[in-house]
């Protein structure tokens, strides 16, 4: 078992940022990837970026440039530092742990980008 624990979501003005972490406990050395997706409201989650085991990073096309993926092993957390925000970057930011056996999902925190 995995347990995920996002923070770090809030309201932001356009151009502005936000780091999110994402807390891992559990079942830690089983865990192969880390991933953020994201949830519009009516929109399918989308992929936002993922960090592997040995640092390996991939970001979707919109993050490339301002999204960063990090990982903290001594404190069991991974980061998602977001700069220039913009409306479109508002949604639900979900942190995910891939498995060998199972896919794992926090409870997600609301980002809201507006003036």
């Amino acid at each position: 078992q995995v347990q995920l624990v996002e923070s770090g979501g809030g309201l932001v003005q356009p151009g502005g940022s936000l780091r999110l972490s994402c807390v891992v406990s559990g079942s830690i050395r089983s865990i192969y990837i880390m991933n953020w997706y994201r949830q519009a409201p009516g929109k399918q989650r989308e992929f936002v970026a993922g960090i592997t085991n040995d640092g390996s990073t991939n970001y979707v096309d919109s993050g490339k440039g301002r999204f960063t993926i990090s990982r903290d092993n001594a404190k069991d957390t991974v980061y998602l530092q977001m700069n220039s925000l913009n409306p479109e970057d508002t949604a639900v930011y979900y942190c995910n742990a891939e498995t060998p056996a199972y896919s794992y999902w926090g409870q997600g925190t609301q980002v809201t980008v507006s003036s």
